[in-house]
């Protein structure tokens, strides 16, 4: 999608930070637009590579709390999960504070296979499909930190509560900052979550979370019978409660305990709740996750016709979180 987050480089640009990332120019260049905040370009190089550049922001672009530094955060990532078990590029380079360009890029191993949301499986092949992400995200929650929250945004906690509470309070405050119009007044929903946060204190240990598993982000072969390639985008990740990664591959609905997602998940070892305090911090990470939806449009100023449904159903959703929070006992 269009975004004013997504920085324009001229070809003799791309080249040249090619040169100084990977020690080769550049062949061709396509840019890669399904993503909403950082440039993505897929390039091929003079010595016959095939690599994904990722360059942030311009550094002078003023972002939301939580996004500092966002390519940091995804390099750290890949130098976890992979070891982990779970398929994701090969990170080539991680540039910060480039001197030329400034801000930050990454250069990754390009993938032959598509991403899920340009294909349609058969229904066997989608619930099977289901199955294997739900292992993968098993193994991704199973690497454990320190400290909860976003370290390199600096909104982290000693407990999952607090950590918790600074990110929404965070999101509120950009929400005001931007003058977003949200579905109830930022006091409100405040409110609501300061009642609710006490679930959150089932969560005693720091685990990794990708929180952004929509298909866009998952790459499928292209065989006869598709697998998964590869999980990519591990820049909005956190030190959290695993159950927030069921937010994206369910978004805008609910996670039920037939989903395939959730057997894959219990086979390889995850553990999957449905207690009346699991589903609430489930509207928790839901109502968080649409926030998001709604404020990020106040940096990037997505197009009207493109964003309106998007803003629609996320709002739509805040609603509903508010609700099961409000009527939780």
């Amino acid at each position: 999608m269009e975004s004013r987050t997504k920085r324009a480089l001229a070809p003799g640009e791309l080249d040249a930070l090619a040169r100084r990332a990977v020690g080769a120019g550049v062949a061709t260049a396509t840019e890669l637009t399904d993503g909403f905040a950082n440039a993505v370009w897929r390039l091929r190089l003079l010595d016959g590579r095939e690599v994904v550049l990722k360059l942030s922001p311009p550094p002078e672009l003023e972002q939301l709390r939580y996004e500092r530094d966002l390519l940091r955060t995804e390099a750290m990532v890949y130098g976890l999960v992979g070891p982990a078990g779970v398929p994701v590029p090969e990170l080539l380079r991680a540039g910060f504070d480039d001197p030329v360009l400034g801000g930050d890029y990454l250069v990754l191993s390009a993938l032959d296979g598509v991403p899920w949301n340009q294909v349609r499986p058969a229904e066997a092949d989608g619930r099977a499909l289901r199955r294997e992400l739900g292992g993968h995200l098993a193994r991704l929650n199973a690497v454990t930190g320190d400290v909860y929250g976003y370290p390199h945004a600096g909104l982290t906690g000693a407990t999952w509560r607090a950590a918790f509470l600074a990110m929404l309070g965070a999101l509120l405050a950009d929400a005001g900052r931007y003058v977003i119009a949200l579905p109830r007044p930022a006091a409100e929903i405040a409110a609501v979550v300061e009642a609710s946060a006490g679930v959150l204190d089932e969560v005693t240990t720091p685990r990794l979370v990708h929180f952004d598993v929509w298909p866009g982000n998952v790459f499928l072969t292209r065989d006869a019978r598709p697998r998964i390639q590869a999980i990519i985008d591990h820049e909005r990740a956190f030190w959290g409660d695993p159950l927030a990664d069921f937010v994206t591959p369910t978004i805008f609905g609910e996670l039920t305990e037939d989903d395939e997602i959730v057997a894959g998940y219990r086979e390889a070892g995850g553990t999957v709740e449905f207690t009346a305090s699991a589903r609430a911090r489930m509207a928790l990470y839901r109502l968080y996750l649409s926030l998001i939806l709604l404020v990020e449009n106040g940096p990037r100023q997505y197009p009207e016709e493109d964003y309106a449904p998007l803003r629609d159903h996320a709002a739509a959703d805040v609603l509903r979180a508010l609700d099961l929070l409000s009527a939780a006992p």
